[in-house]
């Protein structure tokens, strides 16, 4: 299979809750990148790219970019479902895009991407990928 072909996806319901909603009773814009973090983290527990797995490689994979596109808004007590779906790049990054989903209706509600990089221990930017990556990525034949 192609690299090019290979799609890795994960989902993850999330209820939301009333400390998530602002006084108009929607999802306030700053809960939002919380939803990405669940995201992120039921695909590491699906793909074994989690971020112990991560730290404990010798790396940090902080956040360098994160865009939001809202379509619809969320109320309080809503379902949804975020799903998630891995980009390749032969660049130093981790890129995700989003779509957030209402589960019941499957209504789409919002979009999103995330870049992530490396710093390994001292804080500094990894310009090439890191050894425990470019295993990560063949094992899922993404290269």
């Amino acid at each position: 299979m192609n690299k090019k072909d290979m799609i890795l996806k994960a989902s993850k319901e999330i209820n939301i809750r009333f400390s998530e909603v602002d006084s108009m009773q929607i999802v306030w814009h700053g809960s939002y990148s919380l939803y990405l973090e669940d995201a992120r983290e039921e695909f590491g527990r699906k793909y074994g790219l989690g971020y112990l797995y991560i730290f404990n490689s010798g790396f940090y994979s902080p956040l360098v970019e994160m865009n939001f596109s809202f379509k619809d808004a969320i109320p309080y007590g809503t379902l949804i479902r975020v799903d998630i779906t891995y980009h390749y790049t032969e660049a130093a990054k981790i890129i995700f895009d989003y779509e957030i989903h209402d589960a019941k209706d499957n209504h789409l509600l919002t979009t999103a991407h995330t870049v992530q990089v490396f710093l390994n221990k001292e804080y500094k930017l990894e310009w090439t990928n890191p050894t425990f990556y470019l295993e990560w990525q063949k094992k899922w034949g993404l290269i």
